[in-house]
């Protein structure tokens, strides 16, 4: 089990000791792939822990942009913590339905909107519940906190920065999808793009980073499978996937072994697969 971080990762004992903190709110960041043919909002309606919220990704998105869930406007953001009641002097914790999957990319915006004091739940829902931990079906009691935001535009990058990075080659681009669909070799989810992966970029699947119950596994071995993959981390890394989801996953894992230059490109596939001038390599290249 891995040791308990409150900006990084914390376990379900550790949030069942704090779960009376006044200063503590946690929320419910589910989110599934259309064919997985799941509610979670309904979820979190019928079962949640304690006092958690719901943090709705394709909501809480910036949605002038016609790509999934892209990182808000900081006013919105703003705007939507302070109507959950979550600002200044809380310390966050984020979980999903999932284990480790969507609660990721939550702790990623709150730590790109300047925000330290938040960790992922490790196992997240599935763990708390196999643990026989309490919930409840109640919406929480809502009191309005205002909260502060200072953007860290070092941690998101745009499609021309990723471009730029892949043609210089002064960054390393890690994958977090599957290894079929970095080399190519499946279908993608989306329909409209194309197969394979931004050139020069390295393959981590975010899975190889998870145990098998969802917890996130020990330092030394992220850091090993990490190196296995090619990956130098003593340069800069910007992390993809298929939509900008486990991607974080990657930046979490990252931020745990003390790799603190790291980024995430918010597009990722879903972006760069549908521009035929971006180019896109196959296979292991």
């Amino acid at each position: 089990m891995a040791e308990s971080d409150p900006t990084t990762l914390v376990s379900t004992e550790w949030l069942a000791d704090h779960l009376k903190s006044p200063d503590l709110r946690i929320l419910d960041a589910s989110w599934y792939l259309p064919e997985e043919a799941r509610d979670p909002k309904a979820e979190y309606e019928a079962a949640h822990i304690p006092g958690a919220r719901f943090f709705d990704i394709d909501e809480i998105a910036d949605l002038r942009s016609e790509l999934p869930h892209m990182a808000p406007p900081v006013e919105k953001f703003m705007s939507r913590m302070r109507a959950m009641g979550v600002g200044d002097g809380h310390q966050v914790v984020v979980y999903d339905g999932a284990g480790l999957l969507s609660a990721a990319r939550v702790w990623w915006l709150f730590r790109l909107m300047g925000h330290k004091d938040v960790a992922v739940l490790d196992g997240g829902f599935p763990k708390w519940l196999a643990e026989g931990r309490p919930v409840e079906d109640m919406p929480p009691v809502i009191h309005d906190r205002h909260m502060t935001v200072r953007r860290q535009a070092q941690m998101i990058k745009d499609v021309t920065q990723v471009a730029a990075a892949a043609k210089l080659g002064d960054h390393e681009i890690v994958d977090a999808r599957s290894p079929g669909r970095f080399r190519g070799e499946e279908p993608e989810p989306r329909e409209g793009l194309r197969a394979g992966h931004i050139p020069g970029s390295k393959n981590v699947h975010y899975r190889d980073l998870l145990n098998e119950d969802g917890t996130m596994k020990p330092v030394p071995e992220l850091r090993a499978i990490f190196e296995r993959a090619g990956v130098d981390l003593t340069r800069p890394v910007i992390t993809t996937c298929g939509s900008g989801v486990t991607a974080c996953i990657l930046a979490l894992a990252l931020e745990r072994m003390g790799h603190r230059n790291h980024s995430v490109y918010d597009g990722s596939w879903a972006e760069w697969g549908m521009y035929n001038d971006l180019k896109v390599a196959t296979g292991d290249a």
